[in-house]
């Protein structure tokens, strides 16, 4: 059984965000569920958006949860991600775990990881093309739009290429 994290998942980054002095401005608009839609709102490319998935991987004694960050313009691959984990296979979580491990909905996860029991990966091309990230920061309605340098030193995820290849 997971212990579900704290709900209000959008005022613990903001404070996680404004402690660490991080540059970061929140926007509010309406709640769209695909990346090239909130892209567009926000005024800001699709490479720039960090797609939050939650993963679990099994296999070879390893049963973990992973919080996989990549470029929204880019998709996962699964079997790479679990191959660096150590396990042998990965999928996504289940709703009821995505909802244990993040108090959030699919397409509101922040790029942070605020449970002790899910492992926070993401892909360096995320980092290499832009001066700033975006996310949907616990909510569908809420974008915050960070520098990317402060995100990497204040959530210092592990550097992880597992974007799929063309």
């Amino acid at each position: 059984m997971i212990t579900p994290v704290s709900p209000n998942v959008h005022q613990q980054l903001l404070a996680l965000l404004d402690q660490q002095q991080a540059r970061y401005r929140v926007m509010t608009h309406e709640a769209v569920g695909k990346c090239e839609a909130v892209s567009e709102i926000r005024g800001t490319a699709l490479g720039q958006g960090a797609k939050a998935l939650v993963c679990k991987v099994k296999g070879n004694g390893v049963n973990q949860h992973v919080l996989a960050i990549l470029a929204a313009d880019q998709q996962a691959d699964l079997s790479r991600l679990a191959q660096h984990i150590g396990g042998l296979k990965a999928s996504l979580a289940s709703p009821a775990e995505v909802d244990a491990l993040t108090a959030c909905v699919f397409g509101a996860i922040p790029p942070f990881s605020f449970h002790s029991a899910l492992r926070l990966v993401a892909d360096p091309l995320l980092f290499d093309r832009f001066d700033e990230i975006a996310f949907n920061a616990g909510s569908l309605e809420k974008s915050v739009i960070l520098n990317t340098q402060d995100y990497l030193r204040i959530a210092q995820p592990e550097l992880v290429d597992f974007r799929r290849q063309a």
